[in-house]
């Protein structure tokens, strides 16, 4: 039996893996540009941030709205994963739930000028909203489900209203510096503790 086709697997899974790192890294220099500059930042902006040319940005990203769209997705998914991840490490499943509610916050304060980017194509706006809430109510629900299973919050509490509360409290936030979001939405998580 001849090894030469494993080698070539092996190798043809290392330049996926790579790709994929290399389009993570992309995705992270774009969403810290937007957080900076907006959506309508300059490409090269982004491909100065990530390290590399122009021309890779276009590889993986034919067009501004492919890039816009894959950042907010790869931003979706870090939010779903964290939620796991929290329950794990924190002292307590509402220390994971506030910590997860801030960087929720961060997420919707810093997705700057997302849903002005879409607007043109609210077929692809409704098909990232179906994404966010089919990623991230399932994680929010859970936080939830175990913070009251283990009598730290009330048992009567929604996923989908907190999200939207949370949401509505970081209307404006991204242009209102007197304005905290991250400090209310702190509050109403408390807020949230069953009172014994």
């Amino acid at each position: 039996m001849n090894d030469g086709g494993t080698r070539a697997g092996s190798a043809a899974g290392s330049k996926r893996k790579d790709a994929r790192r290399n389009q993570q890294t992309l995705l992270d220099a774009a969403a810290a540009v937007f957080v900076a500059s907006g959506v309508d930042a300059p490409v090269r902006d982004i491909a100065a941030e990530a390290g590399v040319g122009m021309g890779t940005i276009y590889r993986h990203f034919p067009t501004r709205a492919d890039l816009v769209i894959a950042v907010y997705r790869h931003q979706v998914d870090a939010c779903a994963e964290a939620g796991p991840a929290l329950l794990a490490t924190r002292p307590s499943p509402h220390a994971a739930l506030e910590q997860w509610a801030a960087l929720f916050v961060d997420f919707l304060v810093t997705k700057h000028g997302l849903a002005a980017a879409l607007q043109s194509d609210n077929a692809g706006f409704e098909t990232l909203h179906a994404y966010f809430l089919d990623r991230l109510l399932p994680v929010c629900t859970q936080l939830l489900d175990t913070a009251a299973a283990a009598g730290e919050i009330r048992s009567d509490l929604d996923a989908y209203q907190l999200m939207r509360g949370i949401g509505n409290l970081c209307i404006g936030a991204e242009s209102d510096p007197r304005y905290d979001a991250r400090r209310l939405v702190a509050l109403l998580v408390a807020g949230l503790r069953q009172q014994h």
